[in-house]
């Protein structure tokens, strides 16, 4: 089976790699790049365990190709912190204890980040119709969403 070249930006460096037509973004970061903090937890575009942004589009890494990844701006969990600087999120997760297993936890950060990048002061109800997507079985909402609405106030400066 032939495989495709394929030219992105991850995280904010320039990645080159190789993947068949059928393989998707997520098989392609863990598989290929060895980037596996994106999680799978359905492989169907239910759960958001495995979302990423790809130009700047929250998306679910098992429902892309890799092959559309070809000349995108792809961030993951890994191109979150900075060094060794956790980005406010992450800190504010820990801080509230919004995490147990981990599976769930960077798409989760991943969607969060996305949303306060497009809205820096949401609403509590604004924060669980844009978490909506991300399932998660071990430690119910409330602290994931006290944590985000914390990220965002420190952010802001509040």
């Amino acid at each position: 089976m032939a495989k495709h070249h394929v030219t992105a930006t991850l995280n904010g460096n320039g990645v080159e790699f190789l993947c068949e037509t059928q393989q998707t973004l997520l098989e392609v970061l863990r598989d290929e790049l060895h980037h596996t903090g994106t999680k799978e937890g359905c492989g169907t575009g239910d759960c958001g365990a495995c979302s990423v942004t790809l130009d700047g589009r929250l998306v679910c890494s098992c429902l892309v190709l890799g092959v559309e990844a070809r000349g995108k701006s792809i961030q993951t969990i890994e191109g979150m912190a900075e060094g060794t600087s956790l980005h406010p999120l992450q800190r504010k997760f820990l801080e509230h204890a919004a995490l147990q297993c981990g599976v769930c936890t960077p798409g989760i950060l991943i969607a969060a980040r996305s949303l306060l990048e497009r809205n820096p002061d949401p609403s509590e109800e604004e924060v669980r119709f844009w978490l909506a997507g991300n399932l998660c079985r071990c430690t119910g909402y409330n602290k994931i969403i006290e944590a985000v609405l914390d990220a965002a106030r420190e952010m802001r400066g509040n």
